[in-house]
């Protein structure tokens, strides 16, 4: 597959500085309060940018990337709590769908993370995107890479009664905090995205302990994933 311009998106600069360091031919360019860095990554075109925590940051960030950069695609990555207890800090979680669990609707009869009077709540990430994923996370962490749906919603979660209720409900393998908007501004314009996540905690209460260690060792297995991708698209 080619594309003419790769967005690829972090939310922290945690996520982005290795992507950073290596970024060839930088340009950089201010819109909306937001840093664009236009450059060559694995002799692509790509613009890399930090999007700030949330989902309404994530949105302008995925909008601005598709309207004034002309990305026809769309990477995210970065660092999530685990939600499915199978998952292992370090273990990566490659998006087959992403959403909103903190649109809550049910005093009107919709489901919990169901927007209401749209059609989609659940955003597909692209089928040849994740492929392209799982063969990256095969070649540099065996075994260490899964599919599932990611939650999003502008919450830390940090209880085990609220990461059981969002496994037992959604089905969940992860929970973040931009996820699912950068994948429904990707829907509702067309471009094909993937979320790339690597676990830095199990979003139990001892984020505390563990976020701050394990988030650099995340961030640097997404921008390994990240990195092969590139090379690949």
């Amino acid at each position: 597959m080619t594309y003419g311009t790769i967005g690829i998106i972090g939310a922290m600069q945690e996520e982005i500085e290795l992507l950073l360091a290596k970024l060839e031919e930088r340009l950089t360019e201010n819109h909306a309060g937001i840093i664009y860095h236009r450059g060559v990554f694995q002799g692509k075109k790509v613009v890399l940018t930090r999007s700030g925590v949330g989902k309404v940051n994530a949105a302008v960030c995925t909008q601005v990337l598709i309207d004034r950069f002309c990305a026809d695609v769309i990477l995210f990555t970065g660092v999530a709590g685990a939600v499915d207890p199978r998952l292992n800090i370090g273990d990566i979680v490659i998006s087959t769908s992403s959403l909103q669990h903190d649109v809550d609707v049910t005093a009107l009869g919709f489901a919990r993370g169901t927007i209401p009077y749209q059609e989609v709540s659940e955003y597909p990430a692209d089928e040849a995107l994740i492929a392209l994923a799982e063969e990256a996370g095969r070649k540099v962490f065996p075994d260490r890479c899964h599919r599932g749906k990611v939650l999003s919603g502008d919450q830390f979660v940090a209880d085990r009664a609220v990461v059981k209720g969002l496994y037992d409900e959604f089905g969940g393998a992860c929970t973040e905090m931009e996820g699912a908007s950068v994948a429904q501004v990707c829907f509702m314009n067309g471009i094909p995205h993937v979320v790339i996540r690597s676990m830095s905690d199990k979003a139990d209460g001892s984020a505390h302990v563990n976020f701050a260690e394990f988030t650099v060792e995340a961030a640097n297995r997404s921008y390994a994933i990240i990195e092969e991708m590139v090379k690949a698209l």
